[in-house]
């Protein structure tokens, strides 16, 4: 590649920082300023620039801009600034590119497929790639985005944000990432009545058509990709599960949204038993709010309860308590999805002698609380302020250090802020929240607010999946990852948070991958021979250098 076509493809394009010798092999010379500087002058130009801009938004446009143009010096860039850069280019500044991606579209890097065309998926696939070597391809099809809901073809922008922290954490080779969107239609009545909007404008595809649309990508992908890793992102309550049941034994795949944050909240679980004192067969675990991300945390404490704690099924099942909108997950509400049912308390509790004391209202968070006595409190609602100070109060009532986790995102759909919760408890809640969180101070003491995002794990999970060409990614993985960061916390430091600081974000994901790795090989599902684990994650690492 040679001419004005070298300094248009990101993954070479060095800009200024093209040398003469350089310059002249490439058939650039005089296209470009006659300095030649360094990639370090060029991020801190970058980074001017970037403070310079008059809102978050507006950063991640022009971020995501030069990302666009040099891979290299963007990564670079968000090295050297990660804790700053990651809440502009992924949660929460993304959903207000989401909202406002018709007014921002200026060409978005992703691949797009359509279910009125689905003849052309492989096209799609290969002009994105153009070449490249792919092995983990992050897809969505717009429905679940965040907790802001269905957003339709607007929905690509999560992609972005995710392929940026999947290299930035984890060192994945960006070359070697293909996103695609799914485009299927929207529910969004807003977006199919604007004018501006750019998606297939009709309702969403439903049932048989959907599910073919669906495997007709998945075996395409994977005949271009052989064992590339199939990450699904923010697809909706009656998609995502079944997606990955339907995949999750036969090929290399995660769902973010169910796994990702099920590992997530779990590594938090632990560390605050290291806190707390509490054994795991002390757990009672109440998840407010039943969708994708509930039903996921739920399942994969149980895999701990069952694995780790020697319980039976039945037994670690009851240790879950679900509420949503319509009160207590029971059995005899009507339309519950598979994961429901899971979890649904029998309907005779209600009425018998199961809770003590007596459930008075099972619409209640507070009533619930003061009846199950659960050891830890977490929040997928979306539904802002839904941990009251009486509900929290109620928490601490019953537990001496309870784990409390409002992780709903973007932060105006928390069920409650770390400064309440810490006030309300007198500083005894162990408190992690979805979206960045200052420590708060209390009675003399600092707490530190541990960030309870799936991009703590996804990235360590795929990529030590990836280094060992993992045939699947099956649930012993997925526990090795949540107990890798075990002791990356000081837990006996007064305000200690129940997860490592995204400021460790690259050794965090360096030791998740590691494990998988590990746990891979042990398992037998590796595609590849490795005899050293952390010899093979750091050998795949991608460093952004020229």
């Amino acid at each position: 590649m040679t001419g004005l076509s070298l300094l248009s493809d990101p993954y070479r394009n060095k800009g200024t920082a093209f040398t003469r010798a350089e310059r002249m092999r490439g058939g650039i010379t005089g296209q470009l300023p006659h300095v030649v500087q360094t990639i370090e002058q060029q991020s801190g130009q970058l980074y001017r620039r970037f403070l310079a801009r008059p809102n978050d938004l507006e950063k991640r446009l022009f971020l995501m801009d030069v990302c666009a143009r040099n891979r290299r010096l963007f990564y670079y860039a968000m090295s050297r600034h990660l804790v700053e850069f990651l809440p502009i280019v992924y949660a929460p500044t993304v959903a207000q590119a989401i909202q406002q991606y018709s007014d921002c579209y200026a060409g978005s890097d992703v691949a797009y497929i359509s279910a009125l065309d689905p003849e052309s998926i492989a096209d799609a696939l290969k002009i994105y790639a153009n070449g490249r070597d792919i092995r983990l391809i992050v897809a969505t099809d717009g429905e679940g985005i965040l907790g802001i809901g269905d957003w339709g073809v607007n929905g690509a922008e999560i992609l972005t944000g995710k392929v940026a922290v999947y290299t930035a954490a984890a060192g994945i080779d960006p070359a070697q990432i293909l996103p695609v969107f799914i485009d299927v239609g929207t529910d969004n009545a807003g977006l199919l009545a604007d004018a501006r909007y750019l998606g297939n404008r009709f309702p969403r595809i439903r049932g048989a058509d959907y599910d073919r649309f669906i495997d007709d990508f998945v075996q395409t992908a994977l005949g271009l990709y052989p064992g590339a890793l199939l990450h699904w992102e923010d697809f909706g309550r009656a998609t995502a599960a079944p997606i990955l049941e339907r995949y999750r034994d036969s090929i290399c795949t995660l769902n973010d949204d169910i796994q990702g944050t099920g590992v997530t909240i779990l590594a938090a679980l632990n560390t605050s038993m290291l806190i707390s004192g509490l054994a795991l067969s002390d757990q009672r675990v109440f998840i407010f709010g039943a969708g994708t991300a509930g039903i996921g945390i739920a399942d994969q404490i149980v895999d701990e309860f069952v694995v780790t704690g020697g319980q039976s099924l039945a037994e670690a099942e009851a240790r879950i308590y679900l509420m949503d909108r319509q009160g207590l997950i029971v059995d005899s509400l009507p339309d519950l999805t598979a994961g429901q049912r899971r979890y649904a308390r029998p309907a005779r509790e209600l009425d018998g002698d199961a809770f003590a004391p007596a459930l008075a209202d099972p619409r209640s968070l507070q009533s619930v609380i003061a009846a199950v006595h659960p050891t830890a409190l977490i929040g997928t609602s979306t539904q802002f302020g839904a941990f009251t100070e009486v509900a929290v109060r109620e928490m601490a009532a019953h537990v001496e250090r309870p784990l409390i986790c409002p992780i709903s995102n973007p932060a105006e759909l928390a069920e409650a802020t770390a400064a309440d919760v810490i006030t309300w408890t007198a500083g005894a809640a162990l408190v992690s929240t979805g979206c960045p969180s200052a420590p708060v101070r209390f009675d003399g003491v600092d707490y530190e607010i541990g960030q309870g995002n799936n991009a703590l794990m996804y990235p360590g999970i795929c990529f030590g999946a990836i280094v060992a060409r993992a045939t699947v990614l099956n649930r012993a993985m997925l526990l090795a990852a949540a107990h890798a960061i075990a002791g990356m916390v000081d837990v006996t430091r007064p305000g200690a948070a129940v997860l490592p600081s995204f400021r460790d974000l690259p050794e965090v994901s360096r030791r998740v991958a590691v494990a998988v790795v590990a746990q891979a090989v042990r398992d037998g599902v590796n595609g590849v021979p490795i005899t050293d684990p952390e010899a093979a994650v750091a050998a795949a690492t991608w460093h952004p250098a020229y």
